[in-house]
């Protein structure tokens, strides 16, 4: 016997978000709309919408920006994400940096910080620092958000297992903490404002696909490569997070059951193949068998000071050991890649984080082993490509997160 469906008063509630969401997602794929148009687009009818809009417009996350000129019969006023309605701050608690944005609600980044941690700096000291950097972002955006009369939200994107419910950062490998309670640490110098705390591939892998490569892709998995290496799938728009909440962490995936020791504590991690620590592993140990190189110069002969922009600027003036570590690396990416390819089947690949800035060397690997590896049905249905914010994904992220929490429907955020 067929299920019946009845309708519960509750359902209204429910249904107005969805279409509130509906809304605010179209907006935001297009530079203006009208009434009429979004009543077009999203199938609903055009009372519904002009209730809606009005809403929005009370919220002060639309506004009205003038008649348009183009059609036929009488002009029709045209709608846009206000920009207005408030300003972001973003934060990406890196393994050895800050990095810092305020933008306003048009996304449109109006302060930025980046600064490197000392090494050997303390867990209270990064953030203290970290918490410091956020006062200045918050009084930046009173400053400079023209007419922005609010804070919307505050996220934090930090490499490792984030409890998204609680604000926990369990467990960073690479930073050596677990167990810090960061959102109610964050909620003591920001107690009235909504503050977001996740992995930090998730929080990049949100921003390509709300603002950079990623946008208007229903499945796109993402690969961010820095010390560590991080990893996320997005989905018409929402995170796959699986049972726990800590899917993707692509870089634990063991990759060769005898090889480095991982800071995670198990052998042959992805990650200890295609990191920024592992290309400067394997230069340093060509360097060590007495290669010669650009490296050794630019570095004025300590190898501790490796970049991976100077790594990159070695390989352009054709330095043979920086050439060699990034083809050894991007081999390693390749086969890493195609093997999610066949398993998520995605429509797009974005690769990011620092070692993006070696993508005219990376990319052209992995595609070459990608098109070896993958399967040819899924290989003609996948692009991959380099992050459009680069190693700015994830601050970028930080916006999309709330613009996540206001244009998801129940049950997606």
């Amino acid at each position: 016997m067929p299920l019946r469906t009845t309708t519960r008063t509750g359902d209204q509630a429910l249904v107005r978000e969805i279409n509130l969401s509906l809304i605010m997602n179209h907006l935001l794929g297009n530079s203006s709309l009208s009434r009429a148009s979004l009543a077009e687009v999203t199938g609903l009818n055009k009372s519904t919408v002009s209730s809606l809009v009005q809403e929005l417009i009370d919220m002060h996350f639309v506004r009205e920006v003038g008649l348009s000129s183009s059609g036929v019969g009488r002009p029709s006023m045209l709608l846009e994400i206000n920009p207005q309605a408030g300003y972001i701050v973003s934060c990406e608690l890196g393994v050895d940096f800050l990095s810092v944005i305020c933008a306003d609600f048009g996304a449109d980044v109006v302060w930025r910080h980046h600064e490197d941690t000392r090494d050997r700096m303390s867990q209270h000291a990064i953030i203290e620092r970290m918490l410091a950097l956020l006062i200045q972002a918050v009084e930046a955006g009173e400053r400079l958000c023209v007419n922005c009369e609010r804070l919307l939200g505050l996220a934090v994107g930090a490499p490792g297992l984030a409890d998204r419910t609680t604000g926990t950062l369990l467990f960073a490998p690479n930073l050596g903490w677990e167990n810090v309670a960061l959102r109610d640490i964050l909620r003591d110098t920001f107690p009235d404002v909504p503050v977001f705390v996740e992995n930090e591939a998730n929080m990049a892998a949100l921003g390509e696909y709300f603002f950079g490569a990623a946008k208007g892709y229903r499945e796109a998995l993402f690969v961010s490569a820095g010390v560590g290496l991080g990893g996320a799938v997005v989905l018409d728009g929402a995170l796959f997070k699986g049972t726990t909440g800590f899917a993707s962490e692509f870089g634990h995936m063991t990759m060769d059951p005898d090889g480095e020791l991982c800071n995670c504590g198990n052998r042959g991690c992805w990650e200890t193949q295609v990191s920024q620590s592992a290309l400067f592993r394997l230069i340093r140990k060509a360097i060590e068998r007495g290669q010669p190189s650009l490296l050794t110069e630019t570095t004025g002969g300590n190898l501790n000071r490796l970049t991976v922009p100077l790594v990159v600027d070695a390989a352009r003036r054709r330095d043979r050991v920086a050439r060699d570590a990034l083809n050894q690396v991007g081999h390693h990416l390749g086969v890493g890649v195609a093997s999610l390819v066949n398993a998520f089947n995605p429509d797009l690949v974005v690769f990011g984080g620092i070692m993006s800035l070696a993508g005219e060397f990376l990319l052209p690997i992995i595609q070459r082993e990608l098109a070896t590896r993958a399967l040819r049905w899924n290989l003609g249905a996948t692009e991959v490509v380099l992050a459009q914010h680069g190693s700015n994904a994830c601050v970028m992220g930080g916006v999309a997160m709330l613009y996540q929490t206001i244009l998801s429907p129940p049950g997606n955020r």
